[in-house]
């Protein structure tokens, strides 16, 4: 049986945790295709599962949920993709920080032409949290005014154009003025430097004090009840992840209090669970892309063996954009 290097870990905990270890793998069955990684992606999820915060099977475990390759065998009856195709993904079974690996082809989408390897492992998991945060959680329109928090983050940067291409105006948050100007050249039309200005207050001056139909808080625990402040009456508040930790438990009646709010706290997964959703988020996302009205922003380059280092970075809030692993 084949191996090859893949980054695990045998208990949860901080950066250190995490070896490169040979491991083996089979050949595809019905339904899978054997993938050698080009690139892999790095989120804030993979710290959740590492940590234990979100906790996975094992350990030992694997760790990385997106990544770009190229398919070199498949199993008997696969049909959606072929030997030599490019094609990436964003999704469980975690284990993404290795050379090779199989994936089920269900999960699996074509990097077409004008998209690069580097482009859409850095950008899967966060282009289509983007995608179904703008087009479907709420469905951003010309002239609406939004906040998202962490604009210079892997989300944010991608976020904060898409909405700006799709006639939003676009107010973003960001913890220096070196990240602020990352985000206004990434979309945002104003950015908050929140650890010196409070988000709330300057949100609704402004907006004049209507406040905002929505707002995008990866945040959690640090930000939730001022972004709660933010929004117009009948607003939603779309919380998406737990970078300060998680938000503690809510009194539905605050929402009520604060203008008959509403509160959703989606999850990717979800709205990619069917194929055909899948493909048509994946379209939509390399549109955009390719057509330049969203620049991928890699920040950091690691290589697979440096992935404790990319943490280390990740957790600390020095790094901007995607970070991607190179096996």
């Amino acid at each position: 049986m084949a191996q090859t290097k893949a980054i695990r870990f045998h208990t949860t905990g901080g950066p250190e945790v995490l070896r490169l270890e040979d491991v083996e793998i089979g050949t595809p069955s019905a339904g899978e295709a054997l993938i050698r990684h080009t690139t892999v992606g790095v989120n804030y999820i993979d710290i959740y599962h590492r940590t234990g915060l979100y906790p996975v099977a094992g350990p030992p475990s694997g760790l990385g949920m997106e990544a770009a390759g190229v398919v070199e065998a498949v199993g008997p009856g696969v049909t959606d993709v072929a030997i030599g195709d490019r094609v990436a993904y964003a999704m469980s079974p975690i284990g993404a920080y290795t050379e090779r690996r199989l994936m089920p082809v269900a999960l699996l989408v074509r990097i077409p032409d004008g998209v690069s390897d580097e482009q859409a492992a850095a950008m899967m998991l966060k282009g289509l949290t983007a995608q179904y945060l703008l087009r479907r959680t709420h469905r951003v329109q010309p002239g609406e005014t939004i906040l998202f928090h962490a604009a210079a983050g892997g989300v944010g940067l991608i976020a904060c154009q898409w909405a700006k291409h799709l006639g939003a105006r676009v107010i973003g948050t960001a913890g220096s003025d070196e990240k602020a100007a990352l985000a206004l050249a990434h979309g945002c039309d104003e950015v908050i430097v929140y650890t010196r200005e409070n988000f709330t207050d300057r949100v609704r001056t402004l907006t004049g004090g209507a406040g905002v139909p929505v707002v995008y808080d990866s945040v959690g625990k640090a930000t939730f009840e001022g972004s709660l402040d933010c929004l117009a009456p009948l607003g939603l508040m779309v919380s998406f992840g737990n970078a300060s930790g998680p938000v503690p438990p809510v009194n539905l009646a605050v929402l009520a209090q604060k203008g008959s709010l509403f509160l959703t706290r989606p999850t990717l997964a979800t709205y990619v669970a069917r194929r055909e959703d899948l493909l048509a988020a994946a379209a939509e996302l390399f549109a955009v892309v390719a057509s330049g009205a969203v620049k991928i922003h890699i920040g950091h380059r690691y290589p697979l063996a440096e992935a404790a280092a990319a943490h280390r970075d990740l957790e600390g809030r020095t790094t901007t954009g995607s970070i991607v692993l190179l096996p």
